[in-house]
């Protein structure tokens, strides 16, 4: 199957370096927010993301992983960090693609059984198939593709690239 590259390396720079300002304009007045990574590509996109922001602002960043079953994701949602630690705080939720809108809610319904200050989320690609009314607030590319193509994200040392297969 051919591959159509979407984001370049130096594109997903510029994508994180965007983000991460909007993050810090959302949030300039907190002292501390939690950067929460969807397990996988999200996280690492979560700590590319945390890693601009420290970079450009004082606020303290703290990193979370969110481990959801992408095959069934009504199973409980769990994180790398116990509740208390983002409980009044500002969080954003990260993934890497947002397709149907699943993972993305699922992990969005973890974290409204915790009191929150702000709650934003974050994706690089989003694809415009959504099945459930969730949507981005920050985002890399708005990509509309048929259902039958693939996104595929790669994070790689000095290489992360976006593909369509």
């Amino acid at each position: 199957m051919s591959q159509n590259i979407i984001l370049k390396h130096i594109e997903i720079e510029h994508i994180i370096k965007r983000i991460a300002f909007q993050i810090y304009e959302t949030f300039v007045d907190e002292q501390s927010i939690v950067i929460a990574g969807i397990s996988a590509n999200g996280f690492i996109f979560a700590k590319k993301i945390a890693e601009s922001l420290i970079s450009i602002s004082t606020i303290k960043v703290e990193l979370c992983e969110v481990f959801i079953d992408k095959i069934n994701p009504t199973l409980p949602v769990t994180t790398s960090i116990d509740k208390k630690e983002y409980q009044n705080k500002g969080l954003v939720l990260v993934d890497d693609v947002l397709n149907s809108g699943t993972t993305l809610v699922y992990g969005v319904r973890h974290f409204l059984d915790v009191p929150l200050k702000k709650f934003k989320t974050a994706v690089l690609i989003d694809r415009n198939h959504k099945k459930y009314p969730v949507k981005a607030d920050f985002k890399g590319i708005s990509l509309s593709t048929s259902l039958l193509e693939h996104v595929n994200v790669v994070f790689e040392n000095n290489n992360d690239h976006a593909f369509l297969s």
